[in-house]
C-alpha cells in the first residue's frame, strides 16, 4: 500500500476518535491483586485510567484497520492500569497542548513518547520509561546529500509543534540559542527552514510531498517508516540527542522539579516497577524489536 493511503487511514481513524469519546483498549490478562491503587478522587474518571496520547505515532501509538489504540505505549499503558486495578482509556490529545490535558483534569496521565526535559519537569512530574533519540528521515536516494546537521543549513526540516525535535531545530525550549538554526549562523551557514506541523503525519506529508528536506522525528518512529516504506525514505545521518521519556503524571505543585510524586504518580511508578521485575516490560520492548531503548 502506497503511503499517502497509510496516511489517509491512520489520519481518519484519528479524527474518528477525536469525535468519539475516550476510546477503551483491552487491558492485560489480569496479573491478580493491584500492586498499588489510585484515590478515586485522584481520578478523571470513577474506576478508569484515561490517559493521554497524541495518535499516531508509530510504533508507540497509532491505530489498528478497526480504529483500536496499538503500539508499545498502548501496552505499557494497558499494563499499568490493569496492576493498579483500572480500566483503561485513551484520549486522543494535541501535542503541543497534552500537559495541560493532564494538568487540568482532562486525563489522569501521559504515556505519548514524551522526551523529559527540565522544561517539561517543572510543569508535571515524569517517571522515565523509555529511551529514544532523534532522526533524519529524507526521501530515497538522499537526493540533496544530507549526511550531518550541518548538510541542512539553508534546506527545510519538518517537525511535530511541541517536540524536542521542533525545539532542537529551531532553538528554542531546552535548546535555547543552542540549536541547529543556530549551529548552521555559528557556522557562516543559512538557517534552516523550520516548518511546524501541528500532528506528526502532517510531518512526514510534508516530506512526501516534497516540501521540506528531511522529517525529524524520535528514532524508533524515523524507523518504522523507512522500514514501512523503503523505496520512499531512509534515515540519513546519525542518532542525535539520545534522552529519556517519560510518562507525564500531574505534581500538583507550582514546580514539580523536586516535588514528590503525587498518589497517581506513586501507584504508576510501583506498577511500572512490577512489569520490570517480573519481566512483562522487557517482553512489551521485544516484541517491538526495542529491547536496546529501555531505561537503565
Amino acid at each position: 500500500m502506497r503511503i499517502a493511503k497509510v496516511l489517509s487511514v491512520i489520519l481518519l481513524a484519528s479524527m474518528i476518535l477525536v469525535a468519539c469519546a475516550p476510546k477503551t483498549s483491552s487491558p492485560a490478562a489480569s496479573v491478580g491483586t493491584p500492586v498499588a491503587t489510585i484515590p478515586a478522587a485522584s481520578l478523571a474518571q470513577a474506576n478508569h485510567l484515561l490517559i493521554c496520547t497524541d495518535f499516531p505515532y508509530p510504533p508507540q501509538e497509532s491505530f489498528d484497520a478497526n480504529g483500536d489504540p496499538q503500539g508499545l505505549d498502548v501496552e505499557i499503558g494497558n499494563e499499568i492500569a490493569n496492576r493498579v486495578g483500572l480500566k483503561v482509556q485513551y484520549v486522543n490529545s494535541v501535542f503541543d497542548t497534552i500537559i495541560a490535558a493532564v494538568t487540568s483534569g482532562k486525563c489522569d496521565i501521559i504515556i505519548s513518547a514524551m522526551n523529559i526535559t527540565a522544561d517539561r519537569s517543572k510543569q508535571i512530574s515524569q517517571i522515565p520509561y523509555f529511551e529514544a533519540g532523534q532522526s533524519m528521515v529524507a526521501a530515497k536516494g538522499n537526493p540533496q546529500n544530507i549526511n550531518t546537521t550541518l548538510d541542512l543549513c539553508g534546506k527545510s526540516a519538518a517537525a511535530e509543534s511541541g517536540t524536542t525535535e521542533a525545539d532542537y531545530l529551531a532553538g528554542t525550549g531546552d535548546y535555547a540559542g543552542k540549536g541547529l538554526t543556530q549551529a548552521c549562523t555559528a557556522a557562516g551557514k543559512a538557517a534552516i527552514n523550520v516548518v511546524v506541523t501541528q500532528k506528526d503525519t502532517d510531518a512526514l506529508q510534508q516530506l512526501q510531498a516534497g516540501k521540506v528536506t528531511v522529517y525529524f522525528a524520535d528514532s524508533p518512529v524515523a524507523a518504522y517508516y523507512t522500514v514501512q516504506q523503503p523505496t520512499l525514505f531512509q534515515v540519513v545521518g546519525q542518532v542525535l540527542e539520545p534522552i529519556a521519556e517519560g510518562i507525564g503524571v500531574p505534581c500538583g505543585a507550582s514546580d514539580c522539579t523536586s516535588a514528590p510524586l503525587s498518589p497517581v504518580g506513586a501507584a504508576v511508578k510501583a506498577a511500572l516497577d512490577s512489569m520490570k521485575a517480573d519481566g512483562t516490560y522487557m517482553k512489551i520492548l521485544t516484541k517491538y524489536n526495542l529491547a536496546s531503548s529501555a531505561v537503565k
